[in-house]
């Protein structure tokens, strides 16, 4: 059986963003059978809308720019409509992570387009499926899911710094969710009839 295709699709405006998406490739990773690939989506080619067209599974990533996502991840959605005419995404796994300067940043709204986005086609979302980490006493800014978040993964990023300097529970929240993704497809592909069979 061929190996699971995930592919991590994303937009980084200073690289903090393409860290983050390093991490969930990571994570995707370090599933047996499953092969991962990232597109930077600012100047898509046919090759690239083919590999995301043959996916198990895409993982939208975008920064969060005045509440959304950014205007780059806005037109790759809009250039995606002649997928959506043709139903190629449909039934894919899809999940999504951002990155932005403030602790809320209102984060939740990029994920929620993306979320958005991935119905439109068909898709099925996949959670961060953490619970909320540094919310009591004896919690830390080193928990996973350290910002609260469920629909995906988050990171908060200072304005000021690289993304070398960026928060390792982010990072590893970013690997767990690609992880995530990727034990899903599996399951997902076990379960499934083949096309064109009784």
């Amino acid at each position: 059986m061929e190996d699971i295709s995930l592919v991590v699709a994303y937009h980084s405006g200073y690289g903090h963003t393409a860290r983050l998406a390093d991490a969930v490739r990571t994570g995707a990773m370090s599933v047996d059978g499953v092969k991962t690939e990232t597109v930077l989506i600012e100047a898509m080619t046919d090759e690239q809308w083919e590999l995301l067209d043959a996916a198990d599974a895409i993982v939208f990533g975008s920064p969060t720019y005045m509440g959304s996502a950014s205007p780059e991840f806005h037109s790759f959605a809009r250039d995606s409509v002649a997928r959506w005419t043709n139903a190629a995404w449909q039934d894919k796994l899809a999940a999504g992570f951002t990155n932005s300067g403030s602790m809320s940043g209102d984060k939740l709204h990029t994920l929620e387009y993306m979320a958005l986005l991935a119905a439109q086609h068909g898709m099925l979302w996949v959670s961060l499926g953490l619970k909320s980490g540094w919310n009591a006493s004896t919690g830390s800014s080193d928990d996973l899911n350290r910002l609260g978040v469920w629909l995906g993964a988050a990171a908060q990023s200072n304005v000021d710094e690289g993304p070398e300097l960026m928060s390792e529970a982010d990072l590893r929240t970013g690997e767990h969710l690609g992880r995530r993704v990727a034990e899903k497809a599996c399951l997902i592909r076990g379960t499934r009839t083949p096309r064109g069979s009784a």
